[in-house]
């Protein structure tokens, strides 16, 4: 397979910063078992979700723009594993560094003090889980991403 045109940068959104971006981060991080303390890879998925979300137009659930961004960059297929209700298609840090916008995963990897590369793969391993947490009955359900969360912990 050839490797894809870079992907035009989208502007980031804002969302999950601050204090409210370390209590996404920390419920992210309970979601996905991480316990106290090691919170890093739920910071890693609130800025994601924070940059890529829709959460001014979709009532706070950035989870549409998730799935949007992963479809346009060739990982329909796998994320929708991920939110049916089969077993979830596992994916590797290159194809997640492929499917996001550079600049976006470039943002991610800066705000969680890594590479890119591990941030990649830090989030290849961390997005199955989530999203199949987060989508219990099979689609993305509406609310703000916090109160799914709650919903699941």
């Amino acid at each position: 397979m050839s490797p894809r045109p870079p992907r035009p940068p989208r502007p980031r959104k804002a969302g999950v910063t601050g204090m409210a971006g370390n209590d996404l981060g920390s419920l992210l991080g309970g979601l996905i078992g991480e316990g106290e303390g090691k919170g890093r890879d739920g910071k890693l998925l609130a800025t994601l979700l924070g940059t890529l979300g829709d959460s001014g137009q979709l009532g706070g659930n950035p989870l549409e723009g998730l799935m949007r961004e992963l479809t346009e960059g060739g990982l329909g297929e796998q994320a929708r594993s991920w939110v049916g209700t089969s077993a979830n298609t596992a994916v590797s840090g290159p194809e997640i560094a492929q499917a996001l916008p550079y600049q976006t995963l470039e943002h991610v990897a800066q705000q969680a003090g890594c590479s890119p590369e591990q941030a990649a793969d830090r989030l290849a391993e961390a997005l199955p889980k989530v999203v199949d947490r987060l989508t219990p009955r099979g689609e993305v359900p509406q609310g703000s991403l916090e109160d799914l969360i709650r919903q699941q912990l």
